[in-house]
């Protein structure tokens, strides 16, 4: 999981990750693997996590180089 403010986050099988109301993020599979993803929306103060839209390959590429260190 990537934030808007670079932040990466990796996730392994069986995670469990807590997005806060307000929170721009993104997430997808690393390159050699598959990903599935379950969300429960909740919403605080009518606020909710916000969903983006999809990653350009070069984001991802990126953010993915940045986890890797």
């Amino acid at each position: 999981m990537v934030t808007r403010d670079g932040a990466v986050i990796m996730m392994r099988p069986g995670d469990t990750v807590h997005t806060p109301a307000g929170e721009e993020h993104w997430h997808g599979a690393v390159p050699d693997s598959l990903m599935s993803h379950l969300a429960m929306v909740e919403q605080l103060n009518g606020e909710s996590a916000i969903w983006l839209e999809p990653v350009s390959d070069a984001e991802y590429t990126s953010a993915h180089s940045q986890a890797a260190r």
